[in-house]
């Protein structure tokens, strides 16, 4: 069993609101990545992106559980949290898989994990040490294709404008992209043209 394994367990036998069909939680991040490849890290935290399903009433239940600073975050080392998809750089219509090992072993919760490719694109905005790790990690057991990876940034440039805060990240996050390619990937770079709400630098 793996610690991110044990967490969700963990996590089930303490929910108190059971419901009368499984709770999804759809896990994004380095977490998602460990639920669905050969992958262990150190990870503090297990995010969970804010759906329909989760009411605020069920938000705030899950991180008084398992948020920061509690006590079944403190045991596992690492905690919920639970993010806005607003704030993420993800493709229109992210993709989530089912991870069924861990879900049969749960009684009030159904767990997906977003798509390998997804999430690497996901850290191309935050882009620390431990992100550009995940990227790699991914691309050297083969579960980033090239073509893919191309194809979903682009889609996830195209919801990114966000005004002068945007401008200012959009070079930076192509060049993490880019350095994805040409690193991890080993393919040419994708040129791409900014948009027009991007000033040029």
């Amino acid at each position: 069993m793996t610690p991110v394994e044990a967490f969700l367990i963990d996590l089930d036998r303490h929910w108190a609101h059971p419901e009368r069909e499984k709770l999804r939680l759809r896990i994004i991040g380095s977490m998602a990545l460990m639920l669905q490849a050969d992958y262990l890290r150190g990870t503090k935290d297990g995010d969970i992106l804010e759906t329909a399903d989760l009411d605020l009433a069920t938000r705030t239940e899950l991180l008084a559980l398992a948020g920061m600073g509690t006590p079944l975050a403190r045991d596992h080392g690492m905690y919920l949290d639970v993010v806005s998809r607003g704030i993420l750089l993800l493709p229109t219509g992210p993709r989530f898989h089912p991870v069924p090992g861990i879900s049969a072993q749960l009684e009030y919760f159904e767990i997906e994990a977003l798509d390998t490719v997804d999430v690497a694109i996901s850290k191309l905005k935050p882009y620390r040490s431990a992100d550009a790790a995940d990227i790699q990690a991914m691309a050297v057991r083969g579960l980033i294709d090239p073509e893919q990876f191309k194809e979903r940034f682009l889609s996830a440039l195209d919801r990114f404008a966000d005004g002068a805060k945007g401008a200012e990240k959009f070079h930076t996050i192509v060049a993490n992209f880019h350095k994805a390619q040409r690193e991890y990937l080993f393919v040419e770079e994708t040129w791409i043209e900014p948009p027009g709400w991007v000033d040029e630098i």
